[in-house]
């Protein structure tokens, strides 16, 4: 007797349960529980991340691309153990020795909380990184970082604040040099013809002069996940009006929050580009974004909310005076707008142009609260996901 063709028999509903199944399966492999941004999906989430800190330099995204440079079995990994600073003849242990002295490729961290007062400012060599992941670091009182004529750095995880111009004297340079120094301008950090760059997860407040310098050449430089609060001079991309050199300059704004109590530069452009996307913008005096000599801005997905009707717009073209021609191209793209808050665009639109390495989804403006709600450096514990 010939059997009935069974497949016809079926019932539709469980034809459907293996593509509901696929379905439910992909939904949850995708699911963002914590609401993080792409940089913090990559390791956060796993309980070791302690044992494996170098898997951070693969998550960075935007114009630094991956720090693949600063990880393998060619990194010597150093703890800084002694918080003092000696600016001409720095001890082992102590945090210029990591970063200036040490030769070769070197992964940072720290063995307790501390608060580490550099009495010169302190020049970071190529292919270190700086991670202050469970530890609560704290770079204050004293001067700040340097990175010159550098590349692969990756600045992770600290406090940076209350930083002060230093008299000028003596410091160790790269290669053990030691060499005099005029006197500084009170920055936190400070690029200084460098490239592929990360500046990530940071807390920097009330310095002297500026939160963040890019200047003079400098380029492929990302900065995310940071916390700028109470300061006037918050961020410098090129260095003067006459610094043709800073044409070249690509830099990536992603997932910082600005404020409260800061008033403008965030960032301020000359010449370069800049993709200024999904940041948490808590008020300004003056103004967000600014620049001058035809600099290129895409700014996609952010949050501005004005902190008066008297300093509503967001962006600021200097001179005020100067006629917006060809090489201006200032755009916004899916940002929000709230107490009035608005942005004057001009020109075209240019686009970020990433490679494969750098590219990465810009989120819609309504998840940038959740997104940045952790910018600044973390409290993580090296037993549990940070």
């Amino acid at each position: 007797m010939e059997m009935p063709y069974m497949s016809s028999m079926a019932p539709k509903g469980l034809l459907l349960l293996p593509l509901t199944l696929m379905f439910l399966l992909l939904q949850a492999a995708t699911a963002n529980p914590r609401h993080e941004n792409v940089i913090d999906r990559c390791w956060r989430g796993r309980g070791n991340w302690a044992a494996n800190r170098q898997r951070l330099a693969v998550c960075s995204v935007g114009f630094a691309g991956k720090m693949r440079q600063n990880r393998g079995p060619g990194v010597t990994p150093y703890t800084v153990t002694d918080p003092s600073d000696d600016p001409v003849s720095p001890r082992p242990g102590t945090l210029r020795y990591g970063a200036t002295v040490l030769p070769g490729k070197v992964w940072i961290t720290f063995q307790r909380d501390m608060h580490i007062r550099l009495a010169q400012p302190l020049f970071v060599k190529s292919f270190t990184a700086i991670d202050g992941r469970g530890a609560d670091v704290h770079i204050a009182g004293g001067a700040g970082f340097v990175l010159y004529e550098v590349n692969n750095v990756i600045i992770h995880g600290l406090q940076v604040h209350d930083v002060r111009a230093q008299p000028a004297g003596r410091v160790v340079r790269l290669g053990g040099a030691v060499q005099s120094v005029d006197v500084g301008d009170g920055d936190a950090i400070r690029l200084v013809a460098s490239s592929k760059v990360w500046i990530d997860h940071n807390t920097l407040s009330r310095c002297e002069d500026g939160l963040l310098d890019v200047t003079l050449g400098s380029t492929d430089v990302t900065v995310s996940n940071n916390w700028f609060h109470d300061h006037d001079k918050v961020m410098l991309l090129g260095h003067d009006d006459g610094q043709v050199t800073d044409r070249r300059m690509r830099v990536t704004v992603a997932f910082n929050r600005f404020g409260p109590n800061v008033n403008q530069r965030m960032p301020r452009i000359r010449h370069g580009y800049a993709h200024v996307v999904n940041n948490f913008y808590d008020g300004w005096r003056d103004y967000a974004i600014g620049g001058s000599m035809g600099p290129s801005v895409k700014s996609q997905g952010n949050l501005f909310i004005a902190s008066t009707p008297n300093s509503s717009k967001v962006t600021r073209k200097m001179p005020a005076g100067e006629v917006a021609g060809k090489e201006w191209h200032w755009h916004s793209v899916g940002d929000s707008f709230e107490n009035g808050a608005f942005f004057e665009q001009m020109g075209s639109r240019v686009r970020p142009n990433y490679n494969r390495h750098q590219a990465f989804p810009a989120a819609i403006s309504s998840e940038v609260r959740s997104l940045t709600k952790n910018a600044g450096a973390l409290r993580c514990s090296a037993r549990s996901a940070c």
